[in-house]
């Protein structure tokens, strides 16, 4: 009965390599020639040598007989796989250092984020409790105007005044926003994040990184400029300003997989799906680990009516380091934009799906309130009941 070449790896203790064992593998091959009785090639030779395959190199010159062989392959065998077990231990122990880091460098930047935003909302409750035990400092409403124009129209804490009001003036000076006064916008200050001073937050962050763009030609900052540009719906200029980037001339992959995917985010805003889809393709392409392009991805399809294949992407982008509350919120995005037909359509595939996780597509068609809404019902609450975690800055 034939051997397999398991079996003849076996039988010349080699079958701890797997080129002894894969049909087709140079190794398997010269094993197979020494036990037909062939002549091995002088090639085939300096390749048993080159990786220290002295025994077999021996016994395929006729200088060994297989009983010797035995002996000498059994040591050599032996102590290759003591040297792979080795190198393998090594190499998880590596591994596992290096993530070690990364972990502890991650953990250590969201305790150091999370501290501004405590510090923050400390810094405000300790002004609070100043000023209520001051009979003499009374709320004054001032600068109706610039409120007007940012449309805060709800009451204002007097906790939060003097630190919203600097804000506006801050703004509508066209002046950046700090890092700090951002994180206080975004938690304590959070019910007075209008539309429009969200929008103008946006467009001040965009001509920023656009000028920094100029300044030092480092594309990322068209990367940064066009996440701003698209969250102020000024997608086109976003458009505009990454065509003018080759995005083939980059060297960085991960730079590239990012201008394709902010681009097609761009393209994605502005209807133009199929320019999208190719855009957010050639950035999955280039970097397949990233989540960021599967997530642009589904959300195309699932817009364009493909919910199975958007719903593809969604899981492509939740193996890859999505979390499944962003999807779903993505898709919450995505059905209460949508119209009556589509919400329908969308409702029963959903439903379909999973009809536990997506339980809230049950509602009729609406369109979710707006910002300033919520903010209004927020405001008509005790302050202290409305606060809630605080996303990290971006």
């Amino acid at each position: 009965m034939k051997q397999s070449g398991h079996d003849i790896a076996l039988h010349y203790f080699v079958d701890d390599l797997p080129s002894a064992t894969i049909i087709g593998g140079r190794l398997q091959k010269i094993v197979d020639c020494i036990h037909l009785g062939k002549s091995v090639s002088d090639l085939s030779l300096r390749f048993l040598r080159q990786f220290g395959l002295e025994s077999l190199h021996r016994l395929a010159t006729g200088a060994l007989h297989y009983e010797n062989f035995r002996e000498l392959a059994v040591v050599e065998q032996a102590s290759r796989i003591e040297a792979a077990t080795a190198a393998k231990l090594a190499s998880d122990a590596e591994k596992r250092a290096r993530e070690a880091v990364s972990e502890a460098q991650e953990r250590a930047r969201e305790v150091a984020m999370w501290a501004k935003i405590q510090s923050a909302r400390n810094q405000a409750e300790a002004a609070r409790l100043a000023r209520e035990s001051d009979p003499r400092n009374i709320l004054k409403v001032k600068n109706k105007q610039l409120r007007a124009r940012y449309n805060i129209n709800i009451f204002v804490d007097q906790d939060c005044f003097d630190q919203l009001m600097s804000i506006l003036e801050c703004v509508d000076a066209g002046q950046r926003l700090r890092e700090e006064t951002f994180v206080w916008l975004s938690s304590v200050g959070k019910p007075y994040f209008s539309d429009q001073l969200r929008a103008a937050y946006h467009r001040l962050e965009a001509k920023f990184f656009v000028n920094e763009l100029k300044r030092t030609g480092d594309p990322w900052m068209a990367v940064n400029a066009s996440k701003h540009f698209r969250k102020c719906n000024l997608a086109k200029d976003a458009d505009a300003l990454l065509s003018a980037i080759n995005v083939a001339r980059q060297t960085s992959p991960k730079l590239k997989a990012a201008l394709c995917t902010t681009h097609g985010g761009a393209m994605r805003d502005l209807g133009n799906w199929d320019e999208a889809l190719r855009l957010g393709e050639t950035a999955h392409t280039i970097g397949p680990a990233d989540y960021r392009p599967c997530t642009l991805l589904g959300a195309i399809h699932m817009e364009t009516g493909n919910y199975g294949l958007g719903q593809e992407w969604y899981a492509k982008a939740v193996e890859r380091g999505a979390t499944v509350d962003s999807v779903d919120q993505d898709l919450r995005i995505i059905f209460f934009r949508a119209d009556q037909a589509k919400q329908e359509k969308m409702r029963a595939f959903l439903l379909s799906d999973d009809p536990v996780r997506f339980s809230w597509a049950r509602k009729g068609p609406r369109q979710p309130k707006s910002k300033q809404e919520k903010r209004s019902g927020q405001a008509r609450t005790p302050a202290a009941e409305t606060q809630s975690g605080s996303p990290l800055f971006r």
